[in-house]
């Protein structure tokens, strides 16, 4: 029962990328990214907002670094997925977004003191490596020629935005219930999402992309994280994060079904090596210099 929380949450997160693809065409992005923050924002208000207003002597010191955790998290990440969605494949989408332990476990190695080890190193050059196979279609001469393609490029920066994310929310610890934390970044995300919004083009809601922007609310704004936190409670982080390499693998078949994608053979094997990569980069320990501190 236990990994059932776990489970849950990244077939929502796969769901969601496959939704993001779909919304590509159907609404603008800036719409589907500021609509989903918003109506998340109004449904939680009823039962956050009091609670908020009760705490706000401890929440006042710690609101800015609030403010560039939701502006990570919440606005950019996303937002580059959606314009990301119009120019590449879910699937590319997917193995992309699964560098974020790896990026993440980097990043706390140079910031948090972690211990650099074996499997960090030989992991992130694996995953590099599959990440790259990937973006240049199997053919380095179509990467040397082309460059990378400008939606992969968008998804690079947005999983560097969200490991970034992880890693200050990790390094910060920052002591408020989870649900006000969350609550709080969705109204970050919702005032830096509104200048763009009112900027972009519009397609409306409508009867072809209701549905589009309910999932990317309920499912993945709302229900996903506190399945997630509810993981972590019971699992512990390190338990809970292996969970996250099965989104990549989720999203190619969701997208193949649903989408009609088409895999091809340098999809699996830099699936496979960007997915070997992070389990390395998990399960190899071996230090190779000792943390900061020690």
């Amino acid at each position: 029962m236990q990994y059932l929380y776990p489970l849950l949450t990244v077939m929502i997160w796969a769901g969601n990328n496959v939704i993001t693809k779909a919304a590509a065409g159907r609404i603008f992005p800036a719409e589907i990214g500021f609509y989903r923050w918003l109506l998340a924002g109004l449904l939680f208000t009823p039962f956050l907002l009091g609670p908020v207003l009760r705490n706000r002597a401890a929440i006042k010191p710690i609101m800015g670094k609030v403010a560039i955790l939701g502006v990570l998290g919440m606005a950019i990440y996303q937002s580059l997925a959606y314009y990301a969605a119009n120019i590449t494949t879910a699937t590319n989408m997917g193995i992309i977004l699964s560098l974020v332990p790896v990026m993440t476990l980097g990043m706390s190695i140079a910031s948090l003191g972690t211990a650099l080890t074996a499997g960090a190193l030989v992991g992130a050059l694996v995953s590099f490596a599959g990440v790259l196979l990937v973006v240049s279609q199997g053919s380095w001469a179509v990467l040397v020629a082309h460059g990378v393609n400008l939606g992969d490029l968008m998804m690079l920066v947005a999983t560097l935005a969200y490991a970034t994310y992880s890693t200050l929310l990790k390094k910060w610890q920052l002591r408020m219930p989870p649900l006000q934390l969350l609550y709080l970044q969705i109204l970050v995300a919702i005032i830096a999402l509104f200048p763009l919004f009112l900027l972009s083009p519009k397609t409306g809601l409508s009867a072809s992309n209701i549905a589009l922007v309910l999932y990317a609310c309920i499912p993945t704004s709302m229900l996903a994280p506190l399945l997630w936190m509810k993981a972590i409670s019971m699992l512990g982080p390190s338990r809970t994060t292996l969970f996250f390499n099965l989104v990549p693998i989720l999203t190619a078949l969701v997208a193949a079904l649903a989408l009609g994608e088409q895999l091809a053979s340098y999809h699996f094997i830099g699936g496979a090596l960007t997915l070997g990569g992070v389990i390395l980069a998990e399960r190899w320990t071996t230090p190779l210099r000792k943390a900061a501190g020690r």
